[in-house]
């Protein structure tokens, strides 16, 4: 009687091994989750064995909703910040700590069956509650942002925007780029006031402006005039009238104050004798406007000359304001905020000449006469 129990036993559990067996085969050749869950989640990482494939699948096939639904519709930016040599689960962790994915095993399971849990890249990255999982991962796998800062300094002229180009991250070349300021800018506010021969120089604002890295130039360009235009406000407008300056004369001593001064507050001083020597008849002789003629020196590997000589301030240009009488025909820079403001709101000065001080700060004295001018030289 033992002896049929125990056959009797083992014949049940050679037929519920059987069973499991067949059931097995069925769930990985029928029914095939690794197929349903590829479909669904995308390719499975070829290196996994097909039991590991199988296993995950079944897992995230029951998790389906918590990798391709989001948490939220609409979720604010958030930087999640991922450095070298942060391990996969500490990873998982802190983007359900921050609230972006429900589940961080899950998560990592998908990584895993993918195979991106061993490519993700250290960087800082912008998500929000609205991505699902699977954009998450993705995202992940590439710490390029998708903006940079493009910055241009105060003062720069057209060339050496240009030249700042290839280390922006931005597929313009700086040909291109030269190219398309190289005329006038038509439909802004400010484009009635333009010459019809001017080119972009002086409208491009300075400062710190964030943009698609795919930008093309023409969008590059509208962004950064359309910044122009807002900084040219009514105010000041009506500051350049009352001074009898039109808004191209006052850009153009604008550009060249930027360029004059060392310390922003030294602005509006400086500004008051370009005003006073402009609307009185006297040559600005600006060395600026010089400088700017010049152009590019290979021996000091600068735009802007520095000290000039005699033979400098003879160059045959229109920008020469040694040799011309009033302003040159154009922007020589690219002003600050300040610049524009210090031109619309110049000191009321009785100054015409200034030089700089001996001290070595950047600052400057101011005279009234030119006997003045020549006794505040250095010894």
């Amino acid at each position: 009687m033992d002896n049929r129990s125990c056959f009797s036993k083992y014949i049940s559990c050679t037929i519920i091994v059987a069973i499991c067996i067949a059931f097995f085969i069925l769930v990985v050749w029928i029914i095939n989750p690794t197929q349903r869950a590829m479909e669904v989640l995308g390719p499975a990482d070829t290196s996994l064995g097909r039991l590991d494939q199988t296993w995950l699948a079944i897992k995230l096939l029951y998790h389906q909703q918590s990798i391709t639904t989001p948490i939220a519709e609409i979720a604010p930016n958030q930087v999640v910040s991922i450095e070298y040599g942060d391990d996969v689960d500490s990873i998982t962790h802190k983007l359900e700590g921050q609230g972006l994915i429900l589940n961080a095993d899950i998560f990592r399971d998908y990584l895993i069956f993918r195979g991106f849990d061993r490519t993700i890249q250290a960087g800082n990255y912008t998500m929000n509650a609205g991505m699902t999982a699977k954009d998450i991962a993705t995202a992940l796998q590439d710490a390029t942002p998708s903006h940079v800062d493009f910055s241009i300094l105060p003062g720069w002229r057209l060339e050496e925007i240009a030249q700042s180009l290839p280390t922006t991250g931005l597929e313009i070349s700086p040909e291109e780029f030269l190219i398309a300021t190289n005329s006038k800018p038509e439909g802004y506010s400010f484009s009635p006031y333009l010459p019809q021969d001017s080119t972009m120089e002086g409208l491009l604002p300075p400062g710190m402006h964030k943009v698609p890295r795919n930008i093309s130039v023409e969008q590059l360009l509208d962004q950064l005039l359309s910044t122009f235009e807002t900084r040219l406000t009514p105010e000041i407008l009506q500051a350049y009238h009352r001074q009898k300056l039109s808004p191209y004369q006052a850009l153009i001593l604008a550009s060249i104050v930027e360029k004059e001064a060392v310390n922003d507050a030294e602005m509006p001083m400086i500004a008051s004798v370009y005003v006073n020597r402009h609307s009185t008849g006297i040559k600005l002789d600006a060395d600026p406007t010089v400088q700017y003629a010049l152009g590019y020196d290979e021996n000091q590997n600068t735009w802007w000359k520095s000290p000039l000589s005699l033979i400098d301030l003879q160059i045959n240009s229109p920008y020469n304001t040694y040799l011309n009488l009033g302003l040159p025909p154009g922007p020589i820079s690219n002003p600050s905020p300040s610049a524009l403001q210090a031109v619309a709101f110049p000191e009321d000065s009785i100054f015409f000449y200034f030089r700089a001080a001996c001290d070595g700060s950047g600052n400057h004295v101011f005279s009234e006469t030119f006997e003045e001018h020549k006794a505040n030289a250095c010894p």
